[in-house]
């Protein structure tokens, strides 16, 4: 079980590094591009999809470990507000919900990742890319964010810290 877990760990942690490796990515490529528009050459395409791709793929890879690290955005003025015992309560509860969204996500994602494969389609701007490549992202990522919302459902700790401004 030591096994798993620590490959799951592995898995959130190399996730959120790719995510910030292609965010650096993004800054390059930015410049590279108005440098070659600057120049007077038209960016290559690969430049721009790569690009675009890499804010999809971002936004996904490093979501299960924004949620381990209480990154997403929630009001703290509700949840400072609340008793501890109710804010016990009620973070559990909105991460339940947390969980349940998630879920129907990563299902809808993993029915839209088999309707690629089945149909063999294809992103066709500028390279044959198959979409099952971008989509795939959804039942991953979003199956992910489930465990660690259930992890605050379940867990000693909880989502909501309680206190406003803790992570400034």
């Amino acid at each position: 079980m030591h096994a798993v877990v620590k490959a799951y760990n592995v898995l959130v942690t190399g996730l959120a590094v790719i995510s910030g490796a292609l965010l650096v990515w993004l800054g390059i490529a930015v410049i590279i591009s108005v440098m070659q528009r600057n120049l007077g050459f038209q960016p290559t395409a690969w430049l721009f999809l790569s690009t675009e791709y890499g804010m999809f793929y971002l936004t996904l890879l490093g979501a299960p470990w924004l949620v381990r690290k209480r990154g997403h955005v929630y009001i703290e003025l509700l949840t400072a507000a609340l008793p501890k015992p109710i804010l016990n309560i009620f973070s559990r509860f909105v991460s339940l919900l947390c969980v349940i969204v998630c879920l129907v996500m990563a299902m809808k994602g993993f029915d839209l990742v088999q309707m690629n494969l089945t149909r063999n389609d294809l992103d066709v701007r500028a390279y044959f890319f198959p979409t099952w490549l971008l989509t795939i992202t959804f039942p991953v990522c979003f199956g992910l964010m489930a465990i660690e919302f259930m992890k605050f459902v379940v867990g000693r700790e909880i989502l909501h810290t309680g206190e406003v401004g803790l992570a400034e």
